[in-house]
């Protein structure tokens, strides 16, 4: 495993000068097992966004991807988060690579195809919906940890909220990436979502149209029936401020 920080840098100015962003921040790499990747370099057209659905701790989300007998699953970066019992903020908003650039993994379930195989996957460290107080994996949540939508999304009204440094963290690494790969990150979902609404936007599933239109967009778009991340009123005012 290959572990240091370094810095990372715009490279191009396809943003716009966008509002907030930090042209130096700390991206810590762990990369996976060799076996546990494909090399590429594939041509990025698309970044989608995703959480874990599990613990706080990028590291470790990285090594269960190593260790598990799926084959070459993941994403090249991972968020860190809180404890959704409140008693962890150690890997709050801290980015993790988990493998060089221009590589990539299975992340989307959709197939070997080009949405697939040249974009770029982003994790965020987040248990996802809450029920009864409680996780999917019965862990009693944090009241402070749980937030509740103004209406129900995909089933579920109560989630495991997104922390502040993850939102920030998770708007520096998505104009580093539009940089580096030249994806328009407006395109896609922040324009849905000005366009639709937040609900409507994250809900939105149509992989012909996401397949036509390259941009950046989130798991639930090309998956039928996910539930991944959610329209937290933080996270939309980050995007539409892209």
């Amino acid at each position: 495993m290959n572990l240091f920080t370094k810095e990372c840098k715009a490279t191009t100015d396809l943003s716009e000068n966008p509002r907030g962003f930090n042209e130096s921040f700390k991206i810590s790499t762990k990369y996976l097992s060799k076996d546990q990747y494909f090399k590429g370099p594939t041509k990025k057209q698309w970044l989608f966004l995703h959480h874990t659905a599990g613990w706080q701790d990028p590291y470790n989300t990285i090594s269960a991807w190593d260790r598990d007998a799926r084959g070459k699953i993941g994403t090249e970066f991972v968020i860190g988060g809180q404890s959704v019992k409140g008693d962890n903020e150690k890997f709050d908003g801290e980015i993790v690579q988990a493998f060089p650039a221009g590589g990539y993994a299975w992340h989307l379930g959709t197939g070997n195809n080009p949405v697939h195989t040249n974009s770029v996957g982003i994790e965020v460290c987040n248990f996802g919906q809450i029920t009864n107080g409680k996780t999917y994996v019965d862990v009693v949540a944090n009241p402070n940890q749980i937030v509740k939508l103004i209406k129900p999304f995909r089933g579920h009204q109560y989630w495991h909220k997104y922390s502040d440094k993850q939102i920030e963290s998770l708007k520096q690494l998505i104009i580093h990436i539009g940089n580096r790969d030249s994806i328009d990150v407006r395109a896609g979902l922040v324009n849905m979502i000005k366009t639709k609404g937040s609900y409507e936007a994250f809900d939105f599933y149509d992989l012909a149209y996401v397949t036509k239109n390259k941009g950046m967009y989130c798991h639930t778009n090309v998956q039928k029936g996910k539930v991944d991340m959610f329209p937290q009123q933080e996270l939309v005012d980050m995007l539409v401020s892209l």
